[in-house]
């Protein structure tokens, strides 16, 4: 397949419209996306979507960006690293630091080759930075790529009721997708 191939390519502004229909190939991923009705579809095994959450707004996050990926998101401490090349991993905030179980997942494990796109959730968002740049560290040390991080805003107690929403489970949606075409 010639990559130049007017039928397999697309620019960017086609997949954030999302207006088109048919095959797209996203050269690296070395797969072939269907978007068709206005979702994106496909085996995506080479694409993971892991995290922990003690009170559910990280989960929620981790299904949307799932749901946007077409796969379903899995846990760290049930799932496997498997062969994925591009992972979407995600924690709650606790004490500024990921959880306990992340933290434990990303010691066991070996990155390297690996493209890492971080989530999270937080009461606060300086906790939420605080977290990634942890994370992020850590993963870096285990050999690695950052792609990108997103966080927003989870119900804690009184604080953040609502929270995630819909426009903060949109915006996880919009991260995924920037995420697939920045790698």
């Amino acid at each position: 397949m010639n990559k130049d191939d007017p039928e397999k390519i697309f620019e960017l502004q086609h997949l954030e419209n999302r207006t088109i229909s048919g095959t797209v190939l996203l050269w690296g991923l070395h797969r072939t996306i269907h978007i068709a009705d206005n979702q994106i579809s496909e085996i995506m095994a080479d694409i993971a979507v892991l995290v922990f959450s003690r009170g559910g707004n990280t989960r929620k996050v981790a299904d949307a960006i799932a749901e946007e990926l077409g796969i379903k998101a899995g846990d760290v401490t049930a799932s496997p690293l498997g062969d994925a090349k591009i992972l979407f991993l995600g924690s709650g905030t606790y004490g500024g630091k990921p959880g306990e179980a992340m933290t434990k997942f990303v010691e066991s494990a070996d990155f390297t080759g690996r493209k890492i796109a971080i989530f999270g959730t937080s009461s606060s968002p300086a906790g939420s930075e605080k977290m990634i740049a942890v994370l992020a560290d850590a993963l870096m040390k285990k050999g690695a790529t950052i792609l990108g991080n997103f966080h927003c805003r989870g119900k804690f107690l009184l604080m953040n009721r609502g929270h995630p929403g819909k426009e903060d489970l949109d915006n996880a949606k919009k991260f995924a997708r920037e995420m697939l075409i920045i790698h």
